[in-house]
C-alpha cells in the first residue's frame, strides 16, 4: 500500500518515535510533543469512532466516500478529521482514483497503549 501524504511527516513516523513509556523514563520534549499530538487526535468523540470503524471493517480497510453517513457529519468535516488521525500517525490513507481509502495503523496504536500501561 502506498502512503499518499505529502502535507505533513505522519509516513515518516516510526512507531519507536512515539510513545515511550511514561512511567519507564523521563520524555524528551520531541517524545512528549508526538505523543500529545497522537492523544490530542483520539481526544475526540469523531475521531475515535473512524479509528474504530476502520478497526472493525472486514476488509481492514473503509472508503471515505461511506464515512460521512456512518458518523453523521458532513464531508468536508470528515475530511477534516481524517487529516488530524493521519497527521497523528494513526491511520494511512491511499488514494485510489477520485477517492481516498483509510486504513488504521495498528502497530501505531498499540505503541500508545503500550507507552500507557507498560511500566518496565
Amino acid at each position: 500500500m502506498s502512503v499518499v501524504n505529502s502535507e505533513n511527516k505522519s509516513s515518516e513516523l516510526s512507531v519507536e518515535s512515539c510513545c515511550a513509556p511514561l512511567l519507564r523514563a523521563v520524555l524528551d520534549e520531541d517524545q512528549a510533543a508526538d505523543f500529545a499530538d497522537v492523544l490530542r487526535a483520539l481526544a475526540d468523540p469523531v475521531r475515535l469512532r473512524l479509528v474504530s470503524i476502520a478497526a472493525t471493517t472486514e476488509s481492514g480497510e473503509v472508503c471515505a466516500c461511506d464515512l460521512p453517513a456512518l458518523v453523521d457529519r458532513s464531508q468536508p468535516t470528515v475530511s477534516h478529521h481524517l487529516s488530524v488521525l493521519v497527521s497523528a500517525g494513526l491511520l494511512e490513507r491511499e488514494q485510489r482514483g477520485k477517492w481516498a481509502w483509510f486504513r488504521l495503523r495498528r502497530e501505531r496504536l498499540a505503541a500508545v497503549s503500550d507507552a500507557l500501561v507498560n511500566t518496565g
